[in-house]
């Protein structure tokens, strides 16, 4: 959802997340990737382990749609305002920054994987802020994506700015790339057009934080609102379009992929965000809650109509 437990940028010791550097060797080791939980028919798959371990094991362009949140690189000793008291914006040191050159080399790493897995006409977005947005574009353009929008997500319940030496920081920016130029991507224009009264939906979108009722199951630091998800995903994938996040979180991505009938992968090095997407998943779908074999190999036969996305040994 930068709603996850975050991956770091490659460092040493490693950090918490997709943490292989553009530049390290193929044969490189990496724990294989496990299959943490599956529904029926594959139709939503977590997987725990390191984000590039898990991307580089799943076939090229066989993912519709990628949602990532990755590390904004905020956590640096200041202080925020929550529920009207002072309170810490470290969030891990997944979140910690490790320069600017270091920070690129990871956003370019996890960009890489996520390109060789879309299929040619998939898009991409990504969120974040001015803190980590402008390495994410110029790497989306290093890489050869294709732009399409820039969302501004505008928040109408910001915490204020406590120094009082800035403006109250109330956006996040959402890029959204297509595969490459060549790419025709899936854009529901006339469900964002009937969505927004009839009129061309703009790319300023005031929605807010998410509430109580999102955080029922548990909590991630960085939470999107599900109502963000579910119109990005209803504008840019088709019926029945397999979901991929990398940075799974608590797993709002996953929970809008379900409403909208969508299949999912999850992707997380934290156990505990893991099992509260999956209750959250199982909230939005009961039915899923029976017990299947969870392969370390192969994963379930997805929904109807996808292929297998099946897992290298």
């Amino acid at each position: 959802m930068q709603e996850q437990a975050k991956a770091a940028p490659p460092a040493s010791p490693p950090p918490a997340k997709a943490t292989a550097p553009a530049s390290a060797p193929a044969s490189a080791p990496a724990a294989p990737p496990r299959l943490f939980w599956s529904a029926p028919e594959g139709r939503a798959r977590l997987f725990h382990g390191d984000s590039l371990a898990v991307l580089a094991a799943l076939p090229a362009e066989s993912v519709d749609v990628i949602f990532a949140d990755p590390p904004y690189f905020l956590s640096n000793g200041g202080m925020t305002c929550k529920a009207g008291k002072r309170a810490s914006v470290d969030k891990g040191a997944w979140d910690q920054s490790r320069g600017v050159e270091e920070n690129h080399e990871f956003n370019r790493a996890w960009l890489a994987a996520c390109k060789r897995v879309l299929k040619p006409n998939g898009t991409i977005w990504v969120s974040g802020t001015g803190h980590v947005i402008y390495s994410v574009g110029y790497a989306m353009q290093q890489l050869g994506f294709k732009p399409l929008n820039e969302i501004v997500w505008e928040k109408p319940n910001p915490p204020p700015n406590l120094s009082c030496r800035y403006f109250t920081h109330a956006t996040e920016s959402i890029l959204w790339a297509a595969r490459d130029r060549k790419s025709k991507h899936h854009f529901a224009y006339d469900a964002m057009r009937k969505l927004n009264g009839g009129t061309q939906m703009k790319t300023v979108w005031r929605l807010t934080a998410p509430g109580k009722q999102e955080k029922l199951h548990g909590r991630h630091p960085t939470q999107k609102p599900l109502a963000l998800l579910e119109r990005l995903l209803m504008a840019s994938g088709a019926p029945g379009a397999l979901v991929l996040d990398p940075f799974n979180g608590s797993g709002t991505s996953g929970v809008a992929a379900a409403r909208l009938g969508h299949s999912y992968i999850g992707i997380d090095l934290d156990a505990e965000y893991l099992d509260l997407t999956r209750r959250r998943l199982l909230a939005e779908h009961p039915h899923w809650d029976r017990q299947i074999a969870v392969p370390t190999a192969a994963p379930a036969v997805p929904a109807a109509g996808k292929p297998a996305l099946h897992l290298v040994a």
